[in-house]
């Protein structure tokens, strides 16, 4: 089966440096990866030994510069996987990305198991997040577990390219795109099943960098779940449930905001969220204009 990996990019050439001479060390190689940037300047310059890598160039936009990579490579791969510029796989990540998808005809998307995430903390070096690999692939092997999702983790979900079709990622939700991972994958569910594999792991850096402001966030997090619902891409009760979740974190965090998080800027964007939601205006590209 053939195998291509896409890295959208924004904003953090040296991350991504990184990340691809990481990935020269996977036991079983892309045999294309196509990094996703909106110009040449978030690029750095680099030579590779064993990884065929190329690049396009676009409209900013994480859905859009993922559709933009995937006209690139339907239909002549089997499997894409999407990798965020900031995680980390095993180093034997892809060989059994190809070994699951091989072994079960039913699957159309398959995720990992991210054993640090520094997406939920104030992040993690790049040495910091290696270090954590490293401890995890020394340590006892885990069970293989299978658990069905509604949708994928986008730092990295592969998905079964005969599945897709037309199905192109929503570039309404623009700049970060929040939740357009569930979005995308929660249709390919139709398809086949979205699962989580416990054996497939990696480390997620988390960087701050090329996220925008929290502001623009908070009103994302109120406005992309009511749409996505609407659209019927996402189930209620989980809608309703991210939505709750995230406006009690920011409230409740306000009074003491973490350094790294700017939960006053997210709590203003989730009321403008709200008020504009209550008079019927569900417009997740309105953070253009934030």
């Amino acid at each position: 089966m053939k195998l291509v990996v896409i890295i959208p990019t924004l904003g953090r050439g040296n991350i991504l440096r990184k990340t691809l001479a990481h990935l020269e060390h996977q036991r079983r190689l892309p045999d294309e990866v196509i990094v996703s940037a909106p110009d040449e300047t978030h690029v750095e310059p680099q030579t590779f030994t064993r990884l065929r890598v190329s690049h396009v160039f676009g409209a900013t936009g994480l859905c859009a510069q993922r559709n933009r990579a995937l006209s690139c490579v339907l239909p002549r791969f089997d499997i894409i996987t999407f990798f965020d510029d900031d995680f980390l796989p095993a180093h034997d990540y892809l060989q059994k990305v190809v070994t699951e998808f091989a072994g079960n005809p039913d699957w159309a998307v398959v995720m990992g198991r991210v054993v640090a995430d520094g997406a939920r903390t104030q992040g993690l070096s790049f040495e910091e997040g290696l270090a954590a690999l490293r401890r995890a692939e020394d340590g006892c092997p885990p069970e293989r577990e299978i658990v069905d999702h509604p949708g994928a983790y986008g730092c990295n979900m592969s998905i079964r390219a005969a599945q897709i079709g037309d199905l192109r990622f929503d570039e309404r939700l623009v700049l970060y795109g929040w939740q357009e991972d569930i979005d995308f994958t929660g249709q390919l569910r139709r398809r086949g099943r979205v699962v989580a594999v416990s054996t497939l792991i990696g480390v997620h850096l988390g960087l701050k960098t090329g996220k925008g402001s929290g502001l623009r966030l908070g009103y994302s997090q109120v406005v992309n779940p009511i749409y996505l619902m609407r659209k019927g891409t996402m189930g209620m009760g989980f809608g309703l449930e991210l939505m709750s979740r995230n406006i009690a974190a920011n409230i409740l965090r306000s009074l003491r905001p973490e350094p790294y998080v700017d939960r006053r800027g997210r709590l203003r964007g989730n009321l403008l969220g709200l008020y504009h939601v209550a008079r019927g205006r569900i417009e997740p590209e309105h953070i253009l204009q934030l």
